[in-house]
């Protein structure tokens, strides 16, 4: 895990390259963050690197503080 926010219970995975080959592993390591009752979001490195603001709403989103909610 790249990054862990434990008071929101959020795993945020940083995936470059080698994760292509590696999916299986990949994915039993989610498994067991999500049996510990965290959310795991991937991210491309190459999708930080070159749209930080699109990651940062979709983590904002998934933590359920999206700014872009309508305002009154």
């Amino acid at each position: 895990m790249d990054f862990c926010c434990p008071d929101r219970r959020l795993a945020i995975e940083l995936d470059g390259g080698q994760h292509a080959a590696r999916t299986n592993a990949d994915e039993k390591r989610s498994e067991f963050l999500r049996a510990q009752g965290y959310r795991v979001v991937r991210f491309w490195d190459d999708e930080v690197l070159k749209n930080p603001d699109s990651v940062l709403l979709k983590i904002l989103e998934v933590i359920g503080l999206n700014d872009k909610a309508p305002s009154p």
